[in-house]
């Protein structure tokens, strides 16, 4: 609160603060300072033909220059130290009148330090502006208790501490008697130190206060009186100036014309209207204080996240670290194998080949003494046999067997060349799978046999969400199905049965998988079906009004309109009222598949069963087939009802409540839409979610 009470120009609390025009405050000296001349040609005609010399006044209050005041330099202007630019105010010549205390000259203006609105001010000057006194009695209470907290003992142990007993002027330090004993004894270098009572609170005897007894800022204060009229106290409020006034202002002054409202009243208004501002502000300021909770929490959160994901990261390096020696070790083995075996290779063909180098020098050597000899008969009696053992001797040497049967190359190869790009690539996986959405089940709704759902993602997720999977039950408690997969958060399913359940779920998707499912939500479809004709599957020559629930047509050929609903499963009964019957036309009633031909008679092909009716007599068609005709026709202002009954797979047909002939068509099964045919010289309008008749109702089977 401190904030609020200090000025806005020096920075110190309020003294005698006054109310600008703006509604914000400033100390009354300081309003003295930043009082600012108009220049005599922006004053009005009236203040310069005063008397007085204000001519006189704008030259002794000018600081727009030294030489303008003609009474020398003037000190340079200050800052306070909430930085507000403070003007000093030039002196008055020698010898001119003394403006009363808190009067401004004529012509002066104070611009709001805080809002920088100017204001001028007329010939009362600063007193024209009404002293804020609830302000200065609020500061004077903050004072008072910021005193008393002060006086307490500054070296106390105790929470709280005790109140000071003796103020030592010289190590000023407030000391309670126990801790003035214990921590400033009257001896050695404390004897000459001065112990002083504690500093008086404001308002007590001898400490100072508001000039009037000691009294506080409670009810015992004086009533304030009027600015313009010092011996009246204010009594009424003025609603056009936002003022309170007194009964002289009424009667004689500028308010005599304003609208007023008694002071206790208006008090009581306004404090209501402020106590109502302030919860809005408790109620904001209560949901700041969650939100700092929130925040500490989230501090909290981040801090053990993120000590978790450094133990993660530590973990899964090391484990690659692992990985990476335990597959090094592997691949030495290989290495060392490959080079062992390299080398009894080589040192093998060492062997044997020196084995056979020194069994053919031996030979060589055998044959060349053999040579040497000079007898005949004993030459030939051995050399046969020499001569072959030479000849195999050298067939040992075939080809390849003076070349090394291995090289000193390794065979083997190590590209560890996309493991390294892959280490350099290695980064967290900024995505997860996305979090389970939330149904918004005020914008779920049924209408007829069609369902819309509406979901959205919690608050504060992160996580990108590529699409959206919705799943829809069979409405009779079997498997979940997909019906939607896309990036919208809405969503109809059309074309349902009527007077079912059904289940829904959905789950969000992005790149790294599928997210968790949503809650289940329970949709029931209409008992009954509301629908009108369809206009977008209409032939262009039949003509829709009333809302889509009366259908002519401008050609007398037969055209075909279907109806906005599709039927699968249950009873269903709708009826046509005959608005207008010409020339004893053949219009046609009954069901039909959504891609019937609709350039001539419902029923002439085999997507529709109907029944056409005169004004005599009646025939059931499909497939261009004639049956079953009835007596008794339509005119004007008849009704025709059909009844589909999906449960039994029949449709009956009905003539101003009556059954016209029998089940008109058994075993049907499939998707079937109401459909109707006529001309120009019929006009139908068609009435829906009308119940069964009971006559006729049959009870709900169980589906299949």
């Amino acid at each position: 609160m401190e904030e609020e009470l200090k000025c806005p120009v020096c920075g110190s609390l309020f003294r005698e603060p006054i109310i600008l025009p703006c509604s914000h405050n400033v100390c009354l000296p300081c309003a003295r300072t930043i009082a600012v001349q108009t220049p005599e040609s922006e004053q009005p005609d009236s203040e310069s033909a005063a008397g007085g010399g204000g001519g006189d006044h704008a030259d002794k209050l000018s600081l727009h220059s030294e030489t303008d005041s003609g009474y020398g330099s003037y000190t340079p202007s200050l800052k306070s130290p909430n930085g507000v630019r403070v003007l000093p105010l030039v002196p008055a010549p020698p010898g001119a009148a003394a403006a009363p205390r808190g009067a401004g000259p004529a012509g002066s203006s104070l611009t709001c330090p805080q809002c920088h609105r100017s204001a001028s001010l007329d010939q009362r000057g600063l007193r024209g502006f009404q002293r804020n006194r609830l302000l200065e009695a609020i500061v004077q209470r903050y004072q008072q208790g910021r005193a008393a907290a002060a006086a307490k003992c500054q070296l106390c142990d105790r929470s709280p501490p005790e109140p000071a007993a003796v103020l030592c002027e010289q190590c000023e330090v407030l000391y309670c008697a126990a801790c003035q004993l214990r921590c400033h004894p009257a001896r050695g270098p404390f004897a000459k130190h001065r112990l002083a009572p504690p500093p008086a609170h404001p308002g007590a005897p001898g400490g100072g206060g508001d000039g009037g007894g000691g009294k506080g800022a409670g009810g015992g204060r004086k009533p304030p009186t009027c600015a313009e009229h010092d011996l009246e106290n204010y009594s009424m409020y003025c609603v056009s100036c936002r003022s309170p006034v007194c009964y002289q202002c009424l009667e004689e002054g500028r308010h005599a014309k304003h609208d007023v409202k008694a002071l206790g009243a208006m008090w009581k208004q306004h404090k209501a209207q402020l106590s109502q501002a302030l919860n809005g502000v408790s109620d904001k300021a209560k949901e700041a204080k969650e939100f700092l909770v929130q925040l500490k929490n989230l501090l909290q959160q981040i801090q053990e996240n993120g000590l978790d994901y450094e133990a993660c990261l530590v973990a899964q390096c090391d484990a690659l670290v692992d990985a990476l020696t335990r597959q090094k070790a592997k691949l030495l083995t290989k290495v060392t194998k490959e080079r062992e075996h390299k080398l009894k290779v080589v040192w093998d063909q060492i062997n044997h080949c020196t084995l056979k180098l020194r069994q053919s020098t031996g030979l060589m050597e055998y044959c060349l003494e053999v040579i040497k000899e000079n007898d005949p008969s004993g030459f030939l009696q051995i050399s046969d046999a020499l001569i072959k053992r030479v000849q195999v001797s050298q067939e040992q040497w075939v080809k390849g067997a003076l070349e090394p049967k291995v090289s000193a190359e390794f065979d083997l190869t190590l590209d560890s060349e996309p493991l390294l790009q892959s280490i350099h690539q290695l980064d967290f996986i900024q995505m997860k799978l996305p979090p389970v959405p939330l149904l918004q089940l005020e914008k779920c709704c049924t209408r007829n046999n069609s369902v819309t759902l509406a979901w959205r993602m919690p608050p504060l997720t992160h996580n990108p969400v590529e699409g959206y999977i919705l799943e829809l039950d069979d409405g009779d408690g079997g498997q979940f199905r997909e019906v939607y997969v896309g990036k919208e958060t809405l969503c109809t399913i059309d074309g349902l049965h009527f007077n079912s359940t059904y289940n829904a779920r959905v789950k969000a998707f992005n790149s790294s998988g599928v997210g968790p499912y949503s809650k289940t939500v329970i949709l029931q479809t209409s008992d009954v079906a509301w629908f009108t004709f369809d206009p977008s599957s209409a032939h262009r020559d039949i003509v829709l009004s009333n809302d889509n629930q009366t259908a002519t047509c401008n050609s007398y050929d037969d055209r075909v309109v279907l109806g906005t609903a599709a039927f699968s499963k249950g009873v269903h009964y709708w009826e046509l009222h005959v608005d207008r019957y010409d020339n004893h036309p053949d219009p046609a009633f009954g069901i039909a598949r959504i891609n019937v031909v609709k350039d001539m008679m419902l029923g002439k092909d085999d997507k529709a069963w109907a029944m056409y009716v005169d004004n005599n007599r009646s025939w059931f068609m499909h497939c261009n087939s004639h049956t079953n005709r009835t007596e008794g026709g339509v005119s004007k202002g008849a009704t025709v009802g059909v009844l589909l009954d999906l449960n039994k797979h029949n449709l009956t047909f009905y003539i101003n409540g009556q059954q016209q002939g029998p089940p008109a068509f058994e075993n049907i099964e499939g998707v079937f839409m109401p459909a109707l045919s006529l001309n120009r010289n019929v006009q139908v309008t068609l009435h829906t979610g009308l119940e069964v008749p009971q006559s006729v109702k049959q009870p709900k089977q169980p589906s299949n």
